[in-house]
């Protein structure tokens, strides 16, 4: 258990690092109005915080910088939510209220602003794959050699492809088999069209075209391809601002990692309600055991869920950034679910 007196300490030599990612001495912290006690005492206290683990001592200078335990402990017990609204967090719930976007477009802006707010990597991951589900489904014919198939799900992402038509399949045909497909699959999660395609509309399909197999092999190689992971990411190169991080190496794995959208899906995935905070080497990820990231999570309509991500240094201001998390996460919820209602 922490003193009064070192509670004190801990948290102006955190916040004080935060801000100028220097290391704190005891002489400049005796100068401080906000602590009443002498360089000697306070030199005393931060060698049994040192002790303890909540601080570490670098080897340029006496003065003493965070641990990453010592992090925790402020996110977990030091930081006091923030319950009037600012000036950052008006600019969230503005840009929202101020116009009305598509998913994709709502999603995008809410990556760049976190990003410009903070000055960090932002990283928004689109609903779960099995969350979304078939809206409808198009074969446009472009000549009598080509056509664009068209898939759109409940969330308002557009996929097309391009694709030649072999001369033996009968457009009519083509156009017979989407809208048997439309009839059935309209709202059946992306990840089951294979199967449902497989169980239960190939016998209905058998009845009404002439030339099933041909068709039907055309249909399965336009729509039921693996769909891409959406992540939407604001501020990549906000990272290479910060002072810890000049070592090419870590940006390197850094930009390896975040160019890999299936890995920092797999990163972000599983967020549930309320803020989450990963410092340092709690990161599973090796590319990011030298950083914070906070999650928090957002709804698309009923039960549909996204997540919210930022990345930054562990000297991250976390009081700031879960504020603005918090509040993007709800605001987008709101708008999202009038979206939702709008488009079902």
């Amino acid at each position: 258990m922490l003193t009064e007196r070192q509670l004190l300490i801990l948290q102006v030599i955190i916040d004080d690092f935060i801000q100028t990612a220097r290391p704190v001495g005891s002489r400049a912290l005796s100068k401080k109005n906000s602590i009443p006690y002498s360089a000697a005492t306070i030199r005393n206290e931060m060698a049994d915080l040192e002790d303890m683990g909540y601080l570490e001592k670098t080897h340029l200078s006496s003065g003493r910088i965070p641990s990453e335990q010592g992090y925790r402990y402020y996110v977990d017990h030091m930081i006091s939510p923030v319950t009037k609204f600012n000036q950052d967090m008006n600019v969230i719930k503005n840009f929202i209220n101020d116009g009305f976007f598509e998913f994709e477009q709502l999603v995008q802006m809410s990556a760049e602003v976190l990003s410009e707010l903070t000055n960090y990597t932002s990283i928004i991951l689109g609903p779960e794959l099995f969350e979304t589900k078939l809206k409808q489904l198009q074969i446009i014919t472009l000549s009598p050699n080509s056509a664009v198939a068209i898939l759109v799900t409940n969330t308002g992402y557009v996929e097309h492809r391009s694709f030649s038509v072999p001369a033996e399949i009968n457009p009519a045909d083509l156009e017979k088999m989407v809208n048997i497909l439309n009839d059935r699959l309209q709202g059946v999660p992306i990840v089951r069209l294979p199967e449902m395609f497989h169980s239960e509309i190939t016998d209905l399909m058998k009845a009404y075209i002439h030339d099933f197999d041909k068709s039907y092999d055309y249909l399965k190689a336009a729509f039921l391809q693996e769909q891409p992971v959406k992540l939407y990411i604001g501020g990549k190169s906000n990272l290479l601002r910060q002072p810890e991080f000049n070592d090419v190496d870590k940006i390197r794995a850094f930009y390896t990692m975040i160019e890999n959208e299936n890995e920092m899906a797999h990163l972000l995935k599983g967020t549930s309600g309320g803020i989450k905070v990963t410092i340092g080497h709690e990161n599973k990820a090796d590319a990011i055991k030298d950083f914070s990231l906070i999650t928090a999570s957002y709804q698309l309509g009923g039960d549909q869920m996204g997540t919210i991500a930022l990345l930054g240094p562990t000297r991250m201001e976390y009081r700031k950034v879960i504020t603005l998390l918090d509040v993007l996460s709800n605001e987008m919820t709101d708008a999202l679910y009038l979206w939702y209602k709008n488009t079902d």
